[in-house]
Order: C-alpha cells, then structure tokens, then sequence
C-alpha cells in the first residue's frame, strides 16, 4: 500500500502541518498506531519545557514501614501504605 503525505491540524497552535510518508514509515518501523497530534515546533516546545516547567506536587506522608516522615508526588489515601524511597525499595 503507498501512503501519500497527509496535512494534519496541530492540537496546541491549531496550524496545519505535513505528516510525509517517510515520517509514516517511521511510525510504522517504531509500531506506533496514532498519527502526531502536534507539529514538529509544538513537539520540540513540550519537549524542552516539559522537564522545567512541570513540577510535580508533592505530598507530606508517614512512612508505613519505619514511621519517618516524608513526601509523596501523589495524595496518600487512608486505605492505602505510603513508604519511604528506602523502605519502598526493600519492598520490591
């Protein structure tokens, strides 16, 4: 089957954008199965201000285990054991 180049609208600044066939083919070696939803200057934008900018809210939590207090990057339910990086370590 030959793919021909597809125009595809970005998600984040809505330009439209080429998805050529050697990009598609791309796709097809690496076993992706959705086509970008961003173009290349959107993708290289998410990609070198993702790690600075997306700091992760860190919870205060009680380790299970030796009791120490520590943070968590998600909120601890009561149902649930929170351990600490060392203690959640020796678990696995």
């Amino acid at each position: 089957m030959l793919n021909q180049d597809k125009t595809l609208t970005c998600r984040d600044c809505g330009q439209e954008f080429v998805f050529t066939v050697s990009e598609q083919e791309f796709f097809a070696e690496k076993g992706f199965t959705n086509e970008p939803t961003r173009c290349k200057d959107c993708r290289n934008a998410r990609k070198n201000n993702g790690s600075q900018s997306a700091r992760r809210e860190m919870f205060p939590a009680t380790c299970a285990s030796c009791g120490k207090e520590t943070q968590v990057p998600f909120k601890p339910r009561e149902d649930r054991p929170v351990y600490c990086s060392e203690c959640f370590s020796k678990q696995r």
